[in-house]
């Protein structure tokens, strides 16, 4: 089955031919799967951002192709409108872009551009708030009147109520408290299962990624530097390390652990397989 979202030798160069000119990504080759949930790490400048802005046809490539369902995004200016309703960007602190009068109008601004009925688009921003958790009674709201995580919630269901095949987030737990932070990654989590989206999340939290994603891609220097599972790349914490990057704290106290003699796995990246790990070691000992 062909990928649904690819790149072949995507390039992008700002500023090209002037003394600012800068590579932001170069030759990169990447394939997503129809239900896959993808997770993207990377330092500060590494890509990442450029990167995920070309999927959906914000920004155009230097060379290189954007192919979504075996056609190249850019073929036509109709072609690129249309991806942008199928591939779904949430920007870093989207709530910043709300701007209607009630919650209710900003989910459905994308709906209405997309020339809905009003039965549709009512149908649409019902279901894109139940996803995140908002309430009916949220809807007449003043976006201004709700607390951080709504407002982060309220911009998310305003990207899932287009009904995109693929869900891109940047950073979309980024300030957020732990609870809040819980809670998003939980409503993406159901949201990608009930729709079986691509669901592509770009973060610098190790400990969301990791108990989370099914594949992860960690860039440098505007390269994918490797990828596998979240087992197989932690388990490399010497070369995350080398650019920059770390691990899951959890998994930095189950390397101690091994180091200190227990016979711990080398690859716990959650709590609860260092917690299953540990309660299987106690009750062997107990029985011992």
């Amino acid at each position: 089955m062909a990928p649904l979202l690819k790149t072949e030798k995507l390039t992008h160069i700002y500023s090209v031919d002037t003394p600012f000119e800068h590579v932001a990504i170069e030759n990169i080759d990447f394939e997503a799967e129809r239900g896959e949930y993808l997770g993207i790490i990377g330092q500060t400048g590494s890509g990442k951002s450029t990167f995920i802005q070309h999927l959906n046809g914000l920004l155009k490539p230097t060379s290189g192709t954007v192919f979504y369902d075996g056609r190249d995004i850019h073929e036509s200016k109709e072609l690129t409108r249309g991806v942008r309703f199928k591939v779904g960007l949430v920007f870093q602190y989207p709530e910043y872009q709300l701007f209607e009068e009630t919650v209710y109008k900003d989910i459905a601004f994308g709906p209405k551009n997309m020339r809905l009925d009003e039965k549709e688009i009512d149908g649409r921003v019902r279901e894109a708030a139940g996803f995140v958790g908002l309430g009916d009674e949220v809807l007449q709201k003043s976006p201004f009147e709700l607390s951080g995580g709504q407002k982060r919630r309220a911009a998310i269901a305003g990207v899932i109520a287009m009904r995109p095949e693929v869900l891109i987030l940047d950073e979309p737990t980024a300030g957020l408290d732990p609870k809040g932070r819980d809670e998003i990654i939980l409503n993406i989590r159901q949201y990608q299962r009930s729709t079986n989206s691509t669901v592509i999340m770009v973060t610098h939290s190790m400990e969301d990624i990791a108990r989370t994603v099914d594949r992860l891609l960690v860039f440098n220097k505007g390269a994918i530097l490797m990828h596998g599972t979240p087992a197989q790349v932690f388990s490399k914490s010497g070369e995350l390390t080398a650019v920059g990057l770390t691990v899951p704290k959890v998994t930095l106290v189950a390397n101690r652990l091994r180091a200190l003699g227990l016979p711990v796995p080398g690859d716990i990246y959650t709590i609860e397989q260092l917690k299953s790990v540990l309660t299987a070691l106690r009750g062997g000992r107990e029985h011992a």
